[in-house]
């Protein structure tokens, strides 16, 4: 019979590793698989409550509002603020950092977080995400400021994400490699299903918005049409697979190898994904599995933010293939 570990035993585990651990960053962890488990019972019953369509609402990015947008946002704020933990957090629905209410202690971390891309398909049933990012806290006043949450992606401590799809996965990093927990619906709790992910140099697969494709730079588009080639030495051409919901576009990739593109072009040339909400959180975790995440000419993790919705470019996945886009989009290729 296979060891069964939880996610709270693999977190205490990997703790007793430090002795000079206070506990409080082991258990931000657990109080983010716990409000995972709320949203995830609101999204795999999405069509049975009026919990679908918008709010009416728009947002700092200029789109409308889902309702579960507004609900799992609201869901991770009300788990973390109490809890002494967290000095700030900010997300990617609210236009300002959000600060821990004044009657709650403040504590020594910073948490970032997307409460569910790729909402846009959740009519449609298709798979989404909550996607976390955590940094120490870096002023010294006893609440935390804008300065804590505009990081660099090399200072993060933690990143993951939740995938809500056919069975729901918790797939995170604290710098010592990827593991994957998958919930259990039977017990309430999330098992590891998949420790220490690595993924393969090279993969087979690319993930591209290609409606897009007129409007691309001419570096985008001959790496495109050349992963069409046919070419077996190369093992080309690739196989197009884009779901069109970042979370679940990654996690292909990840566990198989790949590359997922979101350029920028004539219309958005800083494309349209966020640097500290996605951006970074992914490619810390790509990195730590093998992989590697660039705009097309920087890595993204030593890109200073400027601005708390600062968008970016993303080529993230197997090193090789990124490598070779990047040599593509620099003219090199």
């Amino acid at each position: 019979m296979r060891k069964l570990v939880t996610i709270e035993r693999h977190i205490s585990e990997t703790q007793r590793q430090f002795p000079l651990a206070t506990g409080d960053f082991s258990a931000l962890l657990n109080d983010i698989a716990f409000a995972s488990k709320i949203i995830n019972r609101e999204v795999n019953k999405a069509g049975l409550v009026d919990i679908l369509g918008f709010t009416g609402v728009t947002n700092i990015h200029g789109e409308a509002v889902r309702k579960l947008d507004e609900y799992a946002d609201s869901i991770i704020f009300k788990a973390l603020d109490h809890t002494g933990r967290l000095c700030v957090m900010a997300s990617e629905e609210r236009d300002e950092i959000i600060s821990i209410p004044e009657r709650f202690p403040a504590g020594k971390y910073v948490l970032l977080y997307d409460p569910l891309d790729g909402s846009s398909n959740i009519d449609a049933n298709v798979s989404i995400g909550t996607i976390f990012s955590i940094f120490r806290k870096k002023t010294s006043g006893e609440r935390g400021t804008l300065e804590d949450c505009l990081r660099k992606g090399t200072e993060q401590v933690a990143a993951g994400y939740v995938l809500y799809g056919s069975s729901t996965m918790l797939v995170f990093t604290t710098g010592s490699g990827v593991h994957g927990f998958t919930f259990d619906p039977s017990v309430g709790e999330f098992l590891l299903s998949h420790d220490n992910i690595k993924m393969s140099k090279r993969g087979a697969i690319y993930s591209v918005n290609e409606g897009n494709y007129e409007r691309w730079e001419e570096g985008t588009k001959k790496y495109i049409n050349y992963l069409k080639q046919v070419d077996k030495d190369t093992n080309r051409p690739y196989s197009s697979r884009y779901i069109g919901s970042l979370v679940a576009d990654f996690h292909r990739n990840l566990l198989y190898g790949g590359i997922f593109l979101y350029p920028g072009d004539k219309k958005n040339p800083q494309g349209k994904l966020r640097l500290l909400y996605e951006a970074n959180p992914l490619a810390f975790i790509v990195e730590q599995a093998g992989g590697c995440a660039s705009d097309g000419r920087r890595r993204i993790l030593d890109i200073q933010p400027e601005q708390l919705h600062q968008k970016i470019p993303l080529i993230i996945g197997s090193y090789d293939d990124v490598k070779e886009a990047e040599a593509f989009i620099q003219g090199k290729r």
